[in-house]
């Protein structure tokens, strides 16, 4: 082969830019699928890839514009015409070698780029480059976990015990649901291609007092006849901790209050609400409820009803 910077009609000062470019153009306009009935052009394909092999690699060029190696990347000294790198050579079509040694780069990338990842390749008949399929992963392990109300509502960080005796923290998706399953990438059997996942399904806890309505909680909340009367303030436990509710006076029970943010967190990322149910609680001593009886007014609650 000669010079391979005349080969690709590139200055010796030439950068790499300028080298890819060159060989770019030639590649194409020489490409064995474009010269089938011209073998002249096969043979000039075949000395610019070389060409190219070598001064797009910084440890072939310098070794060559040093005088170490010659334009087919063999040692120019007498006596071991097989020295030098630990690669292997591969005959051209003229007799020529292609050095692929362990400097050598990928011109599978160029090629696919020139040719929509098919077409002839230095050393090689045309088609695209055989596909390994991928080693498979290694079996997904099943898990369980509990939830508690709490913490479903609040979205806390969980931690679970795998079976490798490890323990690992996941996240809580917003709008939990019961059945819902989450993903531990890497955290199943091993296998060639790598580990399996863990595949944790989560169960929903239930709370002595607050029911869970959609994106809201609810709450009965009992309170006394004084405090339904003439008003009070009192302690409603919640998912955040217990907070004090403003009962207005003349209260009804069945009489619904709202306390803002403190129900589940929705897909959104927004939190519920929870509605509180106020239920009038009389007392149970006997002798009370007839002391109440006396003072109570007996004016007819269901005048407007026409009854």
């Amino acid at each position: 082969m000669a010079d391979p910077y005349s080969t690709l009609g590139v200055s010796k000062g030439a950068d790499e830019k300028a080298i890819k470019i060159a060989y770019r153009k030639l590649a194409k306009e020489l490409h064995p699928d474009k010269n089938k009935d011209n073998p002249k052009a096969s043979d000039r394909f075949s000395e610019v890839t070389q060409a190219y092999d070598l001064l797009s690699d910084a440890k072939k060029r310098g070794q060559y514009d040093r005088g170490e190696i010659d334009e087919n990347g063999q040692p120019r000294f007498a006596g071991n015409p097989f020295g030098g790198g630990g690669g292997y050579s591969q005959g051209g079509p003229n007799g020529g070698n292609f050095d692929f040694g362990s400097g050598g780069i990928d011109l599978g990338d160029i090629f696919d780029g020139l040719f929509g990842g098919g077409g002839a390749r230095p050393g090689g008949g045309p088609g695209p480059r055989p596909q390994q399929a991928p080693r498979p992963k290694g079996a997904n392990i099943a898990y369980q976990h509990l939830v508690s109300f709490t913490d479903a509502a609040t979205l806390a960080p969980q931690r679970i015990l795998l079976g490798d005796g490890k323990t690992v923290e996941f996240k809580l998706p917003a709008g939990i649901v019961a059945g819902q399953q989450i993903r531990i990438p890497g955290r199943g059997q091993a296998g060639p291609g790598g580990n399996g996942d863990a595949m944790v399904t989560l169960k929903l806890g239930k709370h002595p007092d607050l029911v869970r309505d959609g994106d809201n909680i609810r709450i009965d909340l009992p309170i006394s006849l004084k405090e339904a009367v003439v008003g009070s303030k009192v302690k409603v436990p919640t998912v955040d901790g217990a907070v004090m509710l403003t009962v207005p006076p003349r209260t009804n029970s069945g009489a619904v209050l709202r306390i803002k943010g403190r129900g589940f967190t929705a897909k959104t990322g927004a939190r519920g609400d929870q509605l509180v149910t106020l239920m009038i609680h009389l007392p149970n001593d006997p002798a009370e409820l007839e002391r109440l009886s006396g003072v109570l007014s007996d004016s007819s609650v269901r005048e407007n009803m026409g009854v």
